[in-house]
């Protein structure tokens, strides 16, 4: 076995491959960028080596760096994760060429794979089921689009050379094929440095499950069984499960077969995962194979019992495969959700931030948390924005998906906005529980899983009223002082009664809590038509509390502005009322487009003067891996822009100025 290896990624991944390697006696050696100097996966590596700038382009891509790395450590193998490099050919053959082994498929099986065009032809000839498309090597625009009609709307754009929903856009009818071409090439040429497309017939409806492959370099190959991916946003995944559920009779093996049919016709070495589409008929087609370890394989491990890794490790060394199709088994069930710093109610954008508070499910046989980030950690804008990914297992489908419920639960971040309390909506959703589930899931339910959720005020305001009492009453008071009346907090007033009026503010609403004393710890609190008798005790972060009888607990944090109680009902933010002591306050005046995210400027595609129509395109952002198109809501004239091609920008900055027509008429 390898007594060093160096990981070529970072974050979770990078964490991940340290664990199983440790078991294995291996020492690690981490790389890092600027921006990771001290992150998770280089404190757990026995040794770290530094290889550039933040940006992926200035450190984890520069293969020359990676090997440069590998030969200073005398590193005898290199895993490269997933994303950056793991597909790369190239870097492939420099490992081959330095001697240094190359955790991974052989440089030929790369390359086919790495084609969508040309998988397509390989699976052909393997017999492998594909979808109608244009797979050809031609890309003058005219002839894409011609396919597209002769394929039949709705048609999908993919990148020949893409992964992760980077360079792939949904085309409905001809008049969206142009912008969505130029949409598709460009990101997939800032993603892959390769603009190619090939067009397919896009299915209504389908379910993507992929199955998980396994060769050795002694001709041997397994399948690990299905995952089903269908639940997705911006074509990337967000939950995965394993088994996939309602699968036809027979669907397994036949699926299974082709699998390992598309992995042996490139003579696959290493873990591997062929994607397929599944119509309702159980009917399934080839997508493409992902030559690396994919982000949810954590769900094939907990209900195999295997670690992909560790197999990884020991097919990479000239192992055998440690089992036999016929000695691997399925039991029970289980999810992975990727816990994303990006906000559901803004078309899921990307978020920045530090994590000033990480408190994470506890972990067991059941619940398990793949992570590189601790709290204090920055999540910044040059990586992709995924804190963790939580995976939970049960004997049945029911049960992990309680479990999973459970967890989210009790998943609890401040700092940067999250995809939480969205996971949580979607997994108790009445159809997600119901198995009835497909590629656009989220767009069918959109209605109800993404409905502003009304929590009990009349039991939330309580306990924050409570918290604010409490904390209040802690307060140090100099030992000289303590008989100072003028650190009483029991309310005394001369001739009138003994009453403190709080005032929170939950959204844009305030409410004015009336409380009395009515014995130790315990108060009698009023507001609107409610009124309570409530008592309890704050210990650290924790808040106890009994309001008219039911106790109940909180996790109490505060924020630079907001506190947030974190409760069985969900996570409920307030502010305290700020005394209004006259000062103005600048008052934004709209004129100003403003950055929706931390990230850079990809292209400015108007200039000052210039007159434009509602819904062109004038700026293109990306942060995080996400493109993101800022277009004119109405007619209107370019007054001024403050940014360049290339500018980093933080979220919230104007980008340009602009003067609906209406208004420029009128000051004419």
């Amino acid at each position: 076995m390898f007594g060093k290896i160096l990981i070529a990624n970072r974050g979770e991944i990078a964490c991940r491959v340290i664990r199983s390697a440790r078991k294995l006696g291996i020492r690690t050696v981490a790389v890092y960028s600027d921006a990771d100097s001290n992150a998770l996966h280089v404190q757990m590596a026995d040794e770290a080596v530094h290889i550039g700038g933040s940006a992926p382009a200035d450190s984890y891509l520069i293969m020359e760096k990676i090997i440069d790395a590998a030969k200073q450590t005398r590193s005898e193998a290199i895993h490269p994760g997933y994303g950056f490099l793991s597909e790369n050919a190239l870097f492939c053959h420099l490992c081959e060429t330095n001697n240094v082994v190359f955790i991974g498929p052989p440089e030929a099986a790369i390359k086919t794979m790495g084609s969508k065009s040309a998988s397509k032809i390989m699976m052909e000839m393997a017999e492998v089921p594909l979808l109608p498309g244009y797979h050809g090597a031609d890309q003058n625009p005219t002839l894409l689009k011609n396919a597209a009609e002769e394929i039949g709307y709705p048609v999908l754009l993919k990148a020949v050379s893409g992964g992760g929903g980077k360079g792939m856009r949904q085309v409905h009818s001809p008049d969206e094929f142009d912008e969505a071409l130029a949409a598709a090439k460009r990101e997939a040429l800032s993603a892959f440095g390769d603009g190619d497309m090939l067009v397919e017939k896009y299915l209504e409806q389908p379910r993507h499950v992929e199955v998980q492959v396994f060769c050795d370099s002694l001709g041997n190959g397994i399948y690990l069984f299905e995952r089903d991916c269908s639940v997705q946003r911006r074509h990337q995944k967000i939950i995965e499960e394993a088994p996939a559920p309602k699968l036809p009779d027979g669907v397994r093996e036949l699926m299974g077969d082709a699998a390992l049919r598309a992995a042996k016709s490139v003579n696959y070495v290493g873990a591997g995962t062929v994607e397929f589409l599944l119509d309702s008929t159980g009917h399934f087609y080839f997508m493409e194979m992902n030559t690396r370890l994919q982000v949810e394989h954590p769900v094939t491990e907990m209900i195999t019992g295997q670690d992909l890794v560790e197999w990884q490790l020991k097919v990479a060394n000239g192992e055998p495969l440690p089992l036999a199709q016929s000695e691997l088994t399925i039991t029970g069930h289980a999810f992975e959700a990727r816990i994303y710093a990006e906000d559901p109610d803004n078309e899921f954008l990307p978020a920045a931030g530090k994590l000033t508070w990480l408190q994470q499910p506890v972990e067991s046989a059941h619940v398990r948390i793949d992570t590189g980030v601790i709290q204090d950690d920055e999540v910044g804008v040059f990586y992709d924005p995924m804190i963790a990914k939580l995976i939970v297992w049960g004997e049945n489908r029911g049960l992990a998906l309680q479990r999973l419920a459970q967890a989210l639960a009790t998943y609890r971040i401040i700092g940067v906005t999250t995809n939480i309390d969205f996971l949580h909506r979607l997994v108790t959703h009445k159809a997600f529980i119901a198995e009835e589930l497909s590629t656009d899931f989220i767009t069918k339910n959109e209605t109800s899983l993404f409905e502003t959720r009304q929590l009990p005020i009349e039991s939330l305001a309580p306990l924050a009223c409570l918290y604010l009492t409490l904390r209040r009453q802690s307060q140090p008071v100099p030992a000289s002082d303590r008989t100072s009346p003028w650190h009483a907090c029991d309310n005394w007033r001369t001739n009138a009664a003994a009453i403190h009026l709080e005032t929170i503010v939950v959204g844009k609403t305030d409410y004015i809590i009336r409380t009395a004393k009515s014995g130790p710890d315990t108060f009698d609190m009023h507001f609107e038509n409610t009124s309570c008798t409530v008592s309890g005790s704050l210990e650290g972060n924790n808040l106890i509390a009994t309001i008219n009888g039911h106790r109940q607990t909180a996790v109490v944090v505060e924020g630079v502005t907001t506190i947030s109680l974190f409760t069985s009902n969900g996570t409920f933010e307030f502010t305290t009322k700020v005394t209004d002591l006259g000062e103005e306050v600048d008052q934004d005046d709209g004129s100003g487009f403003k950055a929706p995210m931390n990230g850079t400027v990809v292209d400015i595609l108007v200039m000052k003067g210039e007159t434009v129509s509602a819904g062109d395109t004038l700026v293109i952002m990306e942060a995080m891996k996400m493109e993101h198109a800022i277009k004119a809501p109405v007619d209107g004239l370019i007054s001024e822009i403050f940014y360049g091609k290339g500018d980093l920008v933080d979220g919230g900055a104007d980008l340009l100025a602009f003067e609906p027509l209406s208004l420029a008429n009128n000051q004419n």
